[in-house]
């Protein structure tokens, strides 16, 4: 046993190591105080066992010998490599004596095992079976004394040796042993071909084809591995050399990754160059992973995860058919129970009819019209295909023009291409209305610009009539004031002033259907061409005004809203 190997109290007790004193706050200064000064060169170094100075320049770490090494002084001694004859280290080749034993006695010796009759051990520690008469009082069959075996200190190199100690002659029985099994199969496998009853000459000459690819059959080679019949290794290499490297597909840069840890493509190489990935050799790792049956295999799966989740024993390893069985009774009652509510809902709320419908391929269907065109696109064999016609009139002019309105745009305005005109349902005049709006002689407004005039006159002229009439209701009662001023009584001031309200009222419904109108041609308008603020009003409104509004105001809950326009 080493002394590695022992407690560091059997070592201090085996050295005579005394243990390390702890030491004073004095002790700790004078030391920091002499190793300054020995190396500032004030004091003199200091010397090992051999009389040798010691560099005083030397880390702590590697001039403070452990306190079990027992050194009595400064020293180098631990950290320089022990000669010859310090050394006790055994060989690389130095292992376990097995299976030797001494000389065999033939007679029972002092001090021995009273069961065997061997020196090296007593009775209590013997492993033989314990025998009727011991070797002790027989002298007979005595055993042989077990090997002595010296204490083994190996070495760096010795103690990591994974094959020391190993005999290369056991593995040969192995080997052995395997080629006999295999005689063994050869052996058999003649005798069964030979048992048949061979009829007719092709399958003599198929069996001998069969008998000759069994015979070289282990000595071929696959694509890509060395093998060995006989040593029964195979070596699988990086890649058949034949073949191009992923990273050579596509050198540019911003290609498919290449991990070269992994040695793996995910993407494709080809992908940005157009070409399908079917049409290419190698279309990334990722490609050859998810296609055939990858994804079947995936969906049942997590079918079996979802069932097994849902109580159902299953398993996609351990019982593919039943998980295929379940799998099927699942699709089949899944579209049952759709149809099911499909037909619910038809029945209950109707329109079946609407859904028999031909099929997709009847409909895009190709058929047998055949036409001709010219270079210049000109049908010239053939019918033109119908154009299909919404529900909407199309190509329809009116008032004698020839084009839409809105096909012509000009300072902000839409109007007429054919005339130029931007007043909408106006008549139509010609290449003579274009020529008189460029010579100037027709002035043009937009339609915004007349319907807010229009507003404003309208507005205007309601205004002056209802101020004359109250101009005349005015003279009229001062007039009758001026008779029956002694008999002027509150009922008729009430019945004038119940007049000169409902006048205002009258008034404020014309101004807020004026309003409203002139309101809504603003927000059909585009905020770029409506005008600057004519959406706001600073003026606070009357009380006649705010009853003309509520009047008109239409509520969406009202259930006559829409008989107010009737």
């Amino acid at each position: 046993m080493t002394t590695q190997s022992l407690p560091l109290s059997a070592i201090v007790k085996a050295k005579n190591v005394e243990e390390p004193k702890k030491k004073t706050r004095e002790d700790w200064r004078k030391e920091k105080e002499l190793e300054e000064a020995r190396k500032a060169g004030t004091a003199p170094a200091a010397v090992d066992e051999e009389g040798k100075d010691i560099n005083p320049h030397i880390p702590q770490y590697i001039l403070q010998a452990p306190w079990y090494f027992g050194a009595s002084g400064p020293t180098l001694k631990h950290q320089r490599p022990p000669t010859e004859s310090q050394k006790d280290v055994s060989t690389l080749n130095d292992w376990y004596n097995r299976g030797s034993q001494s000389i065999t006695s033939t007679r029972f010796r002092k001090g021995a095992c009273e069961n065997c009759g061997a020196l090296t051990h007593k009775k209590k520690d013997c492993f033989e079976r314990p025998r009727k008469i011991g070797a002790r009082f027989t002298g007979e069959d005595i055993a042989p004394d077990e090997f002595a075996q010296p204490n083994l200190n190996l070495n760096y190199d010795g103690k990591r040796d994974r094959w020391n100690g190993y005999n290369p002659d056991e593995h040969k029985k192995v080997i052995e042993e395997f080629a006999k099994v295999d005689e063994a199969k050869r052996q058999l496998k003649a005798e069964k071909l030979n048992s048949e009853d061979v009829k007719n000459s092709e399958i003599d000459d198929d069996i001998n084809i069969n008998q000759d690819e069994d015979k070289y059959a282990d000595d071929i080679d696959m694509p890509g591995t060395k093998v060995d019949s006989k040593q029964r290794i195979t070596v699988r290499n990086l890649r058949i050399r034949e073949d191009t490297a992923k990273y050579l597909r596509n050198l540019d840069i911003n290609s498919a990754y290449y991990d070269p840890k992994s040695r793996t493509m995910r993407d494709n190489p080809y992908k940005d160059t157009g070409v399908h990935p079917e049409d290419v050799q190698y279309a990334g790792d990722n490609f050859v992973r998810y296609s055939g049956d990858t994804g079947k295999h995936a969906t049942a799966q997590m079918f079996a995860w979802q069932a097994y989740e849902k109580g159902a024993d299953v398993h996609l390893l351990a019982d593919p058919t039943k998980l295929e069985l379940y799998n099927k009774e699942f699709k089949k009652k899944e579209v049952d129970s759709k149809n099911t509510i499909r037909e619910g809902i038809l029945d209950k709320y109707g329109g079946a009819e609407h859904l028999d419908m031909p099929d997709k391929e009847l409909l895009l269907a190709q058929s047998e019209h055949y036409v001709e065109y010219s270079k210049h696109g000109k049908i010239i064999k053939g019918l033109e295909k119908g154009v299909i016609q919404s529900r909407y009139e199309e190509d329809v002019y009116t008032n004698n023009h020839t084009s839409v309105w809105g096909s012509y745009w000009k300072n902000g305005f839409w109007g007429y291409q054919c005339c130029h005109q931007f007043v909408i349902n106006s008549y139509c005049i010609g290449e003579s209305g274009k020529k008189a709006i460029e010579g100037g002689e027709l002035v043009v407004r937009s339609e915004e610009i007349n319907e807010e005039s229009d507003v404003v006159s309208n507005y205007e002229e309601i205004k002056t009539l209802l101020e004359e009439q109250d101009k005349k209701r005015e003279k009229k009662r001062k007039r009758n004031m001026k008779k029956k001023a002694e008999s002027s009584s509150e009922s008729s001031s009430d019945e004038d002033e119940q007049e000169a309200k409902e006048r205002r009222l009258k008034l404020a419904l014309l101004k807020e259907d004026e309003s409203r109108s002139h309101a809504d041609k603003l927000l059909a308008m585009s905020e770029r061409k409506r005008p600057y603020n004519s959406m706001s009003q600073v003026k606070e409104p009357t009380q006649e005004e705010m009853e003309a509004y509520f009047m008109k105001k239409c509520r969406q809950d009202d259930p006559m809203a829409d008989f107010l326009d009737k």
